[in-house]
């Protein structure tokens, strides 16, 4: 039986919901070493420049910035470095498939325990341009403004 239960959200990358189309999403266990562990669960991570890739059958999650352990000794971890994603073969493949299509990535979205285990959730993403994205900036604030208009007209009327 696991101490922890529920989520405990240590990083999100906001940027890629802005920078691309997220179309499928899926959580990975990692490969961490134990003093990577303890500074997660201090809540110190980075996923700005984070990528995952497929490599010889295997997801790898790269670039994501874990700082060093403040009470670690000779064997602490380098902050950058290669870690194995854990994933079902099926959905290795299947990611593998989608991203060999040509024009799509994968990122990681957040970094997360569930039930006291280091989870990352990674999107098969494709970039988007920059008129997409003053587009979809242009609804979201077309958006607000009419609930603002909405709730004040609701205002008067009591």
């Amino acid at each position: 039986m696991p101490r922890e239960r529920g989520e405990k959200v240590v990083a999100t990358n906001r940027k890629a919901r802005h920078d691309y189309t997220i179309e499928d999403t899926y959580e990975a266990g990692l490969v961490l070493t134990g003093t990577e562990v303890k500074s997660l669960r201090a809540g110190r991570a980075s996923l700005v420049d984070g990528y995952a890739y497929i490599d010889g059958g295997e997801a790898w999650l790269d670039a994501v910035h874990i700082p060093e352990y403040n009470e670690g000794t000779w064997n602490n971890h380098p902050p950058r470095r290669k870690r194995k994603l854990l994933l079902h073969k099926e959905q290795i493949v299947k990611i593998s498939h989608k991203t060999k299509e040509g024009g799509y990535t994968l990122v990681p979205l957040r970094l997360y325990f569930s039930d006291g285990r280091a989870k990352v959730e990674i999107a098969v993403a494709k970039g988007k341009r920059e008129y997409d994205k003053r587009q979809a900036l242009r609804e979201r604030q077309d958006k607000r403004e009419a609930d603002r208009a909405i709730s004040s007209r609701r205002n008067l009327g009591d």
